[in-house]
């Protein structure tokens, strides 16, 4: 399951970039008010003035180069305010809120590597900045905050995106996902389905039968879509969906397709409490006959349950 090589929405992306090459990581350490990003995002400014990540809407990216140059050039951790209390009365924010933000120049490469293999393994982990030193380690867990001097980061795994399917609703929302740049794999047994797909950049499977790849193995921070037209491929697939950690397992289809499927489901022995997890029909918008609007409403109504 892969993510775009150049998304840069990725919380992981601005540490990627500074593991290979020199710069500045900035973070927000505090929000005063209304904030077009939240506490602990961050984003890397390259020694080349490459900037990954986005810390506003826009407003004081530029700015922050500038600093970021200045603290690799000293090589020690600074903060800038911006907004209220900020000294800097000519750089706005418009959302009428404060920010800070700490830069911390050249922070250790092996520790962002470690962070980021334990990111693509799929691990819930932290990284804790000393913000008087600019030194940087990796702790197990942790809410996002201030502890002392300490600026911890919270990092959890990216939602991951598992859909089953053939046809334009299917192909449209693993357009949709991988355009957003969620880790996601379509899996379908229509092979011009997944050649579409395929084109559009998506990751694919082929679906040999009517069953969930044993290698597979969604954990809580997944979600499990079907798009079938031919719901004789659903009950199998979905009985072997609730035996794993994923947070949101659906289907589309209509009321009457969602109970038929709970009747199988029930047939193949599965539970009246994991049937409760089988959302059906899905999406936020009722009775949805195009596939764009679909795509949209069901990845609305993932991410609200995320």
């Amino acid at each position: 399951m892969s993510v775009p090589a150049l998304d840069a929405s990725s919380v992981i992306e601005p540490i990627r970039s500074l593991s290979e090459a020199r710069g500045v990581l900035a973070v927000v350490t505090r929000i005063d008010g209304p904030s077009y990003r939240p506490l602990g995002a961050m984003m890397a400014v390259l020694d080349d003035g490459r900037r990954v990540g986005t810390l506003s809407s826009g407003c004081v990216e530029a700015d922050i180069a500038l600093h970021a140059m200045k603290a690799l050039e000293n090589g020690t951790p600074v903060s800038v305010v911006y907004g209220k209390g900020s000294p800097f009365a000519d750089i706005t924010l418009p959302c009428g809120g404060g920010l800070e933000i700490l830069l911390v120049p050249e922070p250790e490469t092996d520790v962002l590597i470690a962070l980021i293999a334990q990111h693509s393994a799929r691990q819930h982990t932290a990284l804790e900045i000393d913000a008087r030193r600019g030194t940087v380690a990796i702790v197990p867990s942790g809410e996002t905050g201030w502890r002392g001097e300490m600026f911890t980061v919270a990092i959890d795994p990216e939602l991951a995106f598992y859909v089953f399917g053939k046809g334009p609703e299917a192909i449209t929302f693993a357009g949709l996902v991988h355009a957003a740049g969620y880790p996601s794999v379509l899996l379908s047994p229509e092979e011009e389905t997944l050649e579409i797909a395929r084109a559009a950049g998506c990751e694919t499977r082929h679906l040999t039968a009517a069953k969930f790849p044993a290698d597979l193995h969604p954990d809580e921070m997944s979600a499990v879509l079907l798009f079938f037209h031919d719901h004789d491929w659903e009950p199998p697939i979905l009985a072997s969906a609730l035996e794993t950690e994923a947070f949101y397992i659906g289907a589309q289809g209509s009321q009457r397709a969602a109970e038929m499927r709970r009747n199988e489901l029930t047939l193949l022995g599965v539970s009246a409490d994991a049937l409760a997890r089988v959302r059906g029909p899905i999406g936020l918008i009722p009775s949805v006959r195009d596939a764009r609007k679909l795509a949209v409403s069901v990845l609305a109504d993932v991410l609200n349950e995320a």
